[in-house]
């Protein structure tokens, strides 16, 4: 059993209409993981990092963003949080970004999704917004190989 958390940035998504964190949660829960909190905050660097600041310091062994990760000049995901890594998985946005252009072509290339680890050995992984982009990190590659993962920052 993994502890995770999420952070949802979007300037418009309340706690009722959080359709991909609520996807996430309930997604993570099924497979037998253990929810610690839930964040929704604005695509605001500010916001974004005070929410990662306060997952750093939990139980959370994975977190989960979804939203900002596109290429709108709203979108600050990445350039908030990617620096912030001390490692980058490069292999997660790739693969990603390739099943994701079999399910919606060419616009997947858009796509800023990465993963890292943190400055405390958790796995973060920053994801679209989208219910469906949620859903093919989670189900194809997130929950596939997150146990191999946890054991190899632990090692």
């Amino acid at each position: 059993m993994i502890d995770f958390g999420i952070i949802t940035v979007s300037d418009t998504r309340t706690t009722e209409t959080d359709k991909s964190g609520q996807y996430i949660k309930g997604a993570m829960e099924k497979a037998g993981n253990n929810f610690v909190t839930k964040y929704i905050v604005k695509d605001d660097a500010k916001q974004i990092t005070d929410a990662y600041n306060k997952l750093l310091n939990t139980t959370c062994q994975l977190i989960l963003v979804n939203g900002g990760t596109g290429i709108a000049r709203r979108d600050v995901t990445i350039d908030t949080l990617e620096s912030k890594f001390i490692k980058i998985i490069p292999g997660f946005g790739e693969y990603f970004r390739k099943i994701s252009i079999e399910d919606i072509g060419l616009k997947a290339l858009v796509s800023g999704a990465t993963a890292g680890i943190t400055a405390r050995d958790q796995i973060c992984y920053l994801l679209p917004g989208s219910t469906n982009a949620c859903k093919t990190a989670l189900e194809q590659i997130i929950l596939p190989d997150i146990d191999h993962l946890i054991k190899e920052i632990t090692k």
